[in-house]
């Protein structure tokens, strides 16, 4: 324990200009008399730490010691920092674990350029998804204990076509894909490997049954993995749309450019083409009657069939 606490000391000095004896005590949760000596026994280490006195006192390195970064340049560390704040946006990690990894990389930054670390903040990376309940975070922590002590877990889970089945998984590794977590694992019921959408497991339960990790690597089961919406793997289906100038902005996130071709009145024809069918009807659906599908004709029509049943279903009915 003294040791994790002298190199705490040692990376928050070197990542602060000056520090404060009871800010250490606090941070470290010891008393002031052991940080006293944990400063001590740096010094005599060889690493110079100079104490101030007064309201603006406190302890910090001789400006001439730092890190030692010739390996990584300034803009090297800061795109470092970056992606690791982006990594700390998806609460993978212990909060607390990332804190002092992010303190590592800003103590290699040197003294002389610290006037310039505001540059990394220019760029800010977020993956932190739009449905973010605390319901996801507990199975998503759940989950990452289950993969690191390699514990069976027993769920159900719905498949793409809706089909609610009782797995029992030994759970491998967690994926971020898409803004979306997901687990790989080696179902037992298959006898093969899966990939589960966390957000379609429902009733997790960890077992008290440990299993012996199997060969595959992380890459190797992304290897395996076929994007859910791309899965039957049919030959893709040309089509051209017509939309309303009213949905400019909404194409514009949902398209390439040069599948966009804007008109004089502000209209715009988009050609595309998707991989799967059902996926297409109901993107088009999506934009209600901002949308005509001029191409082809055999998909039309089953999108006009598509929004006919849905009138159905809010069929006001006859008055007795």
């Amino acid at each position: 324990m003294k040791l994790e606490r002298l190199m705490t000391i040692t990376i928050l000095l070197l990542n602060r200009k000056r520090i404060q004896a009871q800010e250490l005590a606090d941070r470290l949760e010891v008393s002031l008399r052991t940080v006293y000596r944990d400063l001590d026994t740096l010094g005599q280490a060889g690493i110079p730490i100079v104490s101030y006195t007064g309201m603006e006192g406190g302890y910090e390195i001789m400006d001439s010691f730092r890190l030692d970064r010739q390996l990584l340049s300034f803009d090297e560390l800061t795109a470092l920092s970056t992606a690791l704040r982006g990594l700390e946006s998806t609460k993978a990690y212990d909060r607390t674990n990332m804190d002092l990894l992010l303190s590592k990389v800003g103590a290699m930054v040197a003294q002389a350029e610290q006037g310039r670390a505001g540059e990394g903040e220019r760029i800010h990376i977020d993956f932190t998804p739009w449905k973010n309940s605390e319901e996801d975070r507990s199975r998503y922590d759940s989950l990452r204990q289950a993969v690191n002590d390699r514990r069976l877990i027993r769920l159900k889970y719905t498949s793409r076509k809706g089909e609610e089945q009782e797995r029992e998984i030994e759970p491998m590794a967690l994926v971020l894909k898409n803004y979306t977590w997901y687990l790989h694992g080696y179902c037992r019921l298959r006898g093969d490997y899966r990939i589960f959408k966390l957000s379609r497991i429902r009733e997790l339960a960890m077992q008290s049954d440990t299993f012996v990790r199997r060969a595959e690597s992380l890459a190797e089961l992304n290897d395996r993995w076929v994007n859910p919406e791309a899965s039957n793997q049919q030959e893709a289906i040309p089509v051209v749309f017509q939309f309303k100038a009213s949905a400019a902005v909404s194409v514009m996130d949902r398209y390439d450019e040069g599948e966009i071709e804007r008109l004089p009145d502000g209209k715009l024809i988009v050609r595309t083409s998707y991989r799967n069918e059902k996926w297409l009807i109901t993107s088009v659906l999506h934009y209600g009657t901002d949308v005509i599908v001029l191409e082809p004709a055999d998909i039309a029509a089953k999108i006009r069939q598509a929004a006919l049943d849905i009138a159905k279903q809010y069929a006001i009915p006859d008055q007795v």
